[in-house]
């Protein structure tokens, strides 16, 4: 399982590196472009994929070797990461060959395996050394932008399948936004502040502000506003879970 965990991170930066490059369909940004919606962030905001991938790729060769190998927690998130790794790669082609509805269900699997991975790491940041680094941090940015990715991903399915109005997006745009403002916090309590999660939904919730301040949609301007309050909000909770936790968690494992 250590090894295919290895081979998976491997996977989804060779499989994102064909997909920019058109092999399977137009890239996001075009697609992006086809299904306006108020809930999507401004493009310089999916470069943080290139962090994500590299960070998941240290981790893939950091937990198949060494004395790492025997280690119990790592043995238990094996499969959550497997998955999710495996789930993030296979997300890209279809979105590209235009399949929403299949994506949305693969990116809200891959952000459960990954969200929980994260969760089982904090839980045990004390045993593991250095888990933190190596670890904890990959697995936190992979869940905190899949967070934002989802309800993203999610936005663009309901206007591309015409699930919801598409002239008036505001009121159910709200919606993401409240259910997405609940899974942030829940899961940033959850961890007692992690940082590396918080620090990924909250680069998306700018890029959201971003993209919706210069938009002409109608209620655009309400949009980048809400997502920037979410992200001050997200921050400042992580700020004063970190303070009540002493630090949190990373500063527990480092000691």
């Amino acid at each position: 399982m250590r090894l295919l965990v290895l081979l998976l991170s491997l996977a989804m930066p060779i499989v994102a590196f064909f997909s920019q490059r058109g092999a399977f369909g137009p890239d996001n940004g075009a697609i992006s472009g086809q299904y306006p919606t108020l809930v999507v962030a401004a493009g310089f905001a999916f470069a943080i994929w290139g962090v994500i991938f590299l960070l998941d790729v240290l981790y893939g060769i950091w937990q198949a070797t060494g004395e790492r190998r025997g280690d119990a927690t790592l043995d238990r998130i094996a499969p959550l990461t497997a998955a999710g790794f495996a789930l993030t790669a296979v997300w890209m082609p279809l979105f590209s060959m235009g399949h929403f509805g299949v994506c949305l269900v693969v990116i809200i699997a891959a952000l459960v395996c990954l969200l929980r991975a994260a969760i089982v790491l904090t839980d045990d940041a004390t045993r593991l050394p250095r888990q933190w680094l190596w670890a904890w941090t990959p697995v936190s940015l992979h869940a905190g932008w899949l967070s934002v990715a989802a309800f993203l991903d999610l936005a663009q399915t309901i206007v591309a399948y015409g699930w919801l109005p598409t002239t008036h997006m505001l009121p159910w745009s709200i919606a993401l936004f409240v259910g997405l403002a609940a899974l942030l916090l829940w899961a940033n309590a959850r961890m007692r502040g992690n940082v590396d999660y918080a620090g990924a939904a909250a680069w998306g919730l700018v890029a959201v502000y971003v993209k919706q301040s210069g938009w002409d949609l109608p209620g655009a301007s309400t949009a980048a506003w809400i997502a920037l309050l979410l992200a001050i909000v997200l921050i400042a909770q992580t700020i004063w879970l970190r303070m009540k936790w002493r630090g949190g968690v990373v500063a527990d494992a480092a000691t």
